[in-house]
């Protein structure tokens, strides 16, 4: 596995998708078989499209930041900061497979949204 190739392709994939070309996300950097772990968008790269589409409908001035990334094997994660409109700004940590041919096959997600107020001075990202 070429892990600095897969970071790359992880942060392309997600920015592209994020962006507003969910479609062309797939076609580069996507295997035969997606698998989607988060709730809220269907398995398999119908659903993926499907949900990236809207949210660019529905929300076309949201910005990402790729804060890091690290990877180990097959894997790479992601850490994000997402601002939303209203200033509505989460963090997220995304991981990603990567199958034999260095493509994404799978995704799990975890997603909080940055609190108005913090016990400690120390961003979450």
């Amino acid at each position: 596995m070429d892990t600095e190739k897969n970071k790359q392709n992880a942060i392309s994939f997600y920015r592209m998708a994020y962006e507003g070309n969910p479609q062309k996300a797939i076609e580069l950097y996507v295997g035969d078989k997606y698998i989607q772990h988060n709730p809220t968008v269907a398995t398999g790269t119908q659903g993926f499209i499907d949900y990236f589409e809207r949210m660019q409908i529905e929300f076309p001035d949201k910005s990402i930041n790729f804060v890091r990334s690290i990877a180990e094997g097959d894997l790479v994660a992601l850490h994000t900061h997402q601002i939303w409109p209203d200033d509505d700004q989460y963090i997220t940590m995304d991981f990603f497979r990567f199958d034999e041919n260095g493509k994404i096959c799978e995704h799990w997600d975890s997603i909080q949204q940055i609190p108005k107020t913090s016990a400690n001075k120390n961003t979450m990202y």
